[in-house]
């Protein structure tokens, strides 16, 4: 027989061990349901968009669009890199690409414009600028550790011509007057100026020498 000291003790190990099992239970339900770019790309190797109409297209669209909100900075910057829905995109209409793009943009994005608007051509330059070469070494650091890098939609992919015009005329209007292509183009600067946004570069960073 136990003694009641001896029972506590069970009784509280056996606690503790239910505790730690329902932590592991949650922290592993949590990651299984975590997206992440290997799983978006299983999505969409699942699914061949050509052969869907009406609305389980539209249902596949808004999913992967989910999918993409879902993922960190980083994977969405990976996973936009990789052109992992290029194929998609391709075969959308014009119509599901703007629907598509205005569903991804990243959060804050109005806030970002309205931020970039203000800044004088200097720093819109400066920003633009700084935002290009972030992007580029992430790509060379993805491309580093093996990542098969697309040549497709990507920021890198602006040319000059259209970097001057978000310089001089600002993002807004550039963004309003553009194509769906050029959205998309546009989307990983867009996410960049996002993160310089957040972390006050916009308003603190040193000027050029």
């Amino acid at each position: 027989m136990l003694s009641q000291r001896q029972r506590a003790v069970v009784w509280a190990a056996a606690a503790l061990g239910a505790v730690w099992l329902l932590a592991w239970g949650g922290y592993t339900l949590a990651s299984s349901r975590k997206v992440t770019a290997e799983k978006v790309r299983a999505y969409l190797a699942a699914q061949d968009l050509r052969n869907l109409r009406g609305a389980d297209r539209a249902k596949a669209i808004q999913r992967l669009a989910d999918q993409l909100n879902a993922l960190s900075l980083e994977e969405r910057r990976r996973a936009r890199m990789e052109g992992l829905w290029n194929d998609w995109f391709q075969n959308m209409t014009e119509e599901e690409r703007s629907q598509f793009i205005e569903a991804t943009l990243p959060t804050g994005f109005k806030q970002m414009i309205a931020a970039f608007e203000e800044l004088p051509q200097e720093k819109r330059q400066r920003a633009i600028d700084d935002s290009l070469r972030r992007l580029r070494e992430a790509s060379r650091n993805l491309a580093a550790s093996g990542v098969n890098m697309a040549r497709g939609t990507n920021a890198l992919a602006l040319s000059q011509s259209q970097q001057q015009q978000v310089v001089t005329i600002g993002l807004k209007t550039f963004y309003s007057q553009s194509t769906a292509q050029t959205k998309a183009e546009l989307a990983p600067l867009l996410e960049e100026l996002q993160r310089q946004m957040r972390s006050g570069h916009f308003q603190h960073a040193p000027p050029r020498r």
